[in-house]
């Protein structure tokens, strides 16, 4: 009996009991020479040539094929049949995220589609009794730099910073029934300063005279029941809950409350809901990064989310619990992801263990007005995504100028960076934005500095807040002309990058150790440095694990420790005088 992969319920911020997982053997297809519309694929009779295991991309091991060449249109499909006790209810289909461009069919009938490779998309279907044919087409043009894909390499073999491509399905796809009316949608906004949670929601096809029912509960105690009448049709409501008792999360005390919510038409419940929240506030203030109304110094590890057997898929659900896990051991608070908007039930763990997480995007690499519209449209999918996850404290729609390259002399790239942050401060007033992470920032909330440089460099830039903003890493001014620095806490979000190979990949790195020994010693070298500098009020360090021919990491690709996994946080904590 073959397991299930990625048998966890996809979506842990809003779970609904009762659901279908489509994961595992789907038929496959690659249609190089883009015939598949033209000869209707999407009818249940055609044939297909090979087997693919979703939600695992074509170019990895785990999807059974392996193969890393250019495959720009491919098709899947699979048989269904509803279970028992499904037929008389709405039916939706969900996809966790297809890269890049997906089109949907269910028994030959268009469904759906949906553009952007890391958010998700669900649609509702009408399933016949007995076998369903579900068909999607994706298109991924290997090449196309105006199309958002953050490290995935436009050749087909990675190098240098860039790796493997993922194509296609590489998260859960899965049905669940719905009633004639239920919860479509939930922000959950904190304020820890009025001990109140703010709730926006909405309900589709409702009727006047439902209710919505929501329990609040804190370690299986109920604090506050509230029910609240549909009023008007469409259905979408604000309200604010004053909690009795304030449990702050932190990632040394990560408090997180249970929500439940129930659609009810009288005694009868339409849907129900299962969700969490944390408590918590992000600020700044004279310089400091403030978690919870105190200063809080970040300790962050630059994570890729890349796995040798799967590329940008997890696995399984105990890899991604695992990777913050080893974060934490390592002494780190949190982890800035890195060009992937990361799956959800990375940040599910990340909220219930407690880590910090900055949210990113993945860039395109050229400017246009097809990438303004691409990376506008997904990045306003990923912010409501991943809206209720405590973890999130900071969102980074641009990386050192990806997709911009020509901020100081094209005036619509500068006003597309400023248009990123104003859209995101509109969408989450709630956190931190940063303009363009490393260099050439505009308006931002964090002056954020990349900067491998030798250590010596380092200490002399980092003395006063002065000369750090006017140095200039990689030759890059830290703003742009008519911007300066306006007292914004300034992180270190790039530095280190040691290489150190344990492993069968040859690769490179910012330096080089030759054996554990001088790793240690300059790991601990750099570390004492970052720790002691006067200005910095937190870093990044790069970077948590190798990722194929980038060799830097405290961890090999398979997440080996290089080193003792105690050294790593002793020197983290600034705990360690001498190397062993």
């Amino acid at each position: 009996m073959t397991t299930l992969p990625r048998p966890e319920y996809p979506r842990p911020q809003f779970v609904r009991r009762e659901w279908l997982n489509l994961n595992g053997s789907w038929e496959f297809d690659y249609d190089d020479r883009d015939l598949g519309l033209k000869e209707a694929w999407y009818v249940s009779n055609r044939a297909f040539t090979q087997q693919i295991t979703v939600p695992f991309p074509f170019q990895s091991e785990l999807s059974g094929i392996n193969d890393p060449t250019f495959h720009d249109v491919v098709w899947y499909r699979r048989a269904f049949e509803l279970p028992q006790g499904w037929e008389n209810q709405r039916v939706r289909l969900h996809f966790g995220a297809v890269d890049y461009r997906a089109t949907v069919w269910l028994n030959g009938e268009f469904v759906t589609e949906h553009e952007g490779g890391h958010t998700p998309f669900s649609a509702e279907i009408n399933a016949l009794p007995g076998v369903n044919y579900l068909v999607v087409r994706v298109e991924d043009r290997s090449t196309d730099l105006e199309q958002p894909r953050g490290k995935q390499f436009w050749k087909e073999q990675s190098e240098s910073i860039f790796y493997t491509r993922t194509t296609g399905i590489w998260q859960t796809v899965w049905l669940e029934p719905v009633a004639s009316a239920y919860l479509e949608r939930v922000h959950m906004t904190p304020n820890i300063d009025d001990l109140a949670l703010k709730l926006e929601y909405s309900v589709a096809h409702a009727e006047i005279g439902q209710e919505l029912e929501i329990d609040i509960r804190y370690q299986g105690r109920v604090l506050t029941r509230e029910t609240l009448w549909v009023q008007t049709v469409p259905y979408r409501a604000a309200c604010i809950f004053t909690l009795p008792e304030l449990h702050l999360w932190s990632p040394e005390q990560p408090n997180l409350y249970d929500i439940t919510f129930r659609l009810k038409d009288g005694d009868r419940v339409l849907d129900e809901v299962e969700s969490y929240f944390g408590m918590r506030k992000v600020s700044t203030e004279g310089g400091h990064f403030l978690l919870n109304n105190q200063p809080y110094y970040q300790k962050l590890v630059l994570d890729q989310g890349y796995f040798p057997e799967s590329l940008l898929a997890a696995p399984n659900d105990e890899a991604l619990r695992q990777d913050i896990e080893l974060t934490k051991a390592m002494g780190f608070n949190g982890a800035r992801k890195h060009q992937k908007v990361e799956d959800p039930r990375y940040l599910y763990w990340a909220d219930q263990l407690g880590l910090l997480v900055w949210g990113e995007m993945a860039n395109c690499h050229t400017f246009g007005d097809t990438a303004i519209q691409r990376i506008t449209a997904e990045w306003q999918e990923a912010i409501d995504r991943d809206y209720n996850h405590p973890s999130i404290v900071v969102w980074v729609p641009l990386n050192e100028s990806w997709g911009v390259p020509r901020l100081v002399t094209d005036k619509r790239q500068p006003n597309h960076a400023n248009a990123l942050v104003y859209l995101t401060r509109s969408l989450d007033p709630s956190r931190l934005v940063v303009s363009n992470d490393g260099w050439e920032h505009t308006v931002s909330d964090l002056c954020t500095i990349h900067d491998y440089t030798a250590n010596e460099d380092i200490a002399q830039r980092y003395q006063t807040p002065t000369r750090a903003v006017s140095s200039k890493p990689a030759n890059r001014r830290i703003h742009l002309p008519g911007y300066t620095y306006r007292g914004e806490p300034i992180i270190l979000s790039e530095f280190g990058g040691i290489a150190f190979k344990q492993s069968d990949w040859d690769g490179w790195g910012y330096s080089s150790a030759e054996d554990a020994a001088e790793f240690s010693r300059c790991y601990r070298e750099v570390m004492d440095l970052v720790l002691s500098l006067p200005v910095i009020n937190g870093y990044c360090y790069t970077q948590f694990c190798d990722v194929e021919q980038e060799i830097n990491g405290l961890l090999t690709y398979d997440r080996r420790p290089k080193i003792d996994i105690e050294l790593i946080r002793a020197i983290n904590h600034g705990q360690v005088e001498t190397v062993p």
